[in-house]
């Protein structure tokens, strides 16, 4: 019995394969990496960190469908944050098109953004 426990515990204890590899980024991973270097001009946090991307659908053959909105229906940046999006998106090994759609339900609010957000701009 007690070589049984011995044995068990070893094999435990021994990391898997896998799990010593680094794992490859998903394709969502990679995308929400490029989004978060997408900046509204006028708030000094990423729009990702900011939660301005409300979804980010990768279909078969890397098709991209990203929903988001903008702080307010008169922001500065509506015509230019959604096509930076786009173009930055589509740039990643992978993606075969990108749709960016800025909707405007749910209505963005401060809580939406994250707490390092909130942090950084001082509103905790």
């Amino acid at each position: 019995m007690e070589e049984e426990t011995k044995e068990s515990t070893q094999e435990a204890a021994a990391p898997a394969p896998e799990a010593t590899e680094a794992a490859e980024p998903t394709l969502e991973e990679k995308i929400i990496e490029v989004i978060q270097t997408c900046y509204d001009p006028e708030i000094p946090v990423n729009i990702y960190e900011l939660g301005l991307i409300y979804e980010i659908n990768v279909a078969d053959e890397g098709v991209v469908d990203i929903k988001m909105t903008l702080t307010s229906p008169s922001c500065p940046a509506a015509g230019s944050l959604p096509p930076e999006v786009e173009t930055k998106v589509g740039t990643i090994e992978g993606v075969s098109s990108v749709k960016v759609e800025v909707v405007w339900e749910p209505t963005w609010t401060p809580e939406k953004m994250t707490e390092g957000a909130r942090l950084q701009l001082g509103m905790f």
